[in-house]
């Protein structure tokens, strides 16, 4: 019995990094192919490139360096200038 304990707590840790590192490549694609809209084409590939080779690693860079500053979002909280 402790060996089907030790592997189903494994087998569900596995399943829960594959689902976390699936979510943060999704999330660093959508985010930068639709928000970023002053971010370069190039930027762009870069930056899903980084998110498909480090999924967890490259979605906490690409929040620390692009997402948490909104270095390339267009400002939407701004009112128009009369």
């Amino acid at each position: 019995m402790g060996d089907a304990v030790i592997f189903g707590t494994v087998w569900a840790l596995g399943m829960f990094l594959m689902a976390l590192q699936l979510l943060a490549l999704v999330w660093v694609i959508y985010d930068v192919l639709t928000k970023q809209k002053r971010m370069s084409d190039v930027e762009k590939v870069i930056w899903i490139v980084l998110a498909f080779l480090f999924t967890i690693l490259g979605a906490l860079v690409y929040y620390l360096l692009v997402k948490r500053n909104g270095k390339y979002e267009e400002n939407r909280e701004e009112p128009p200038v009369y």
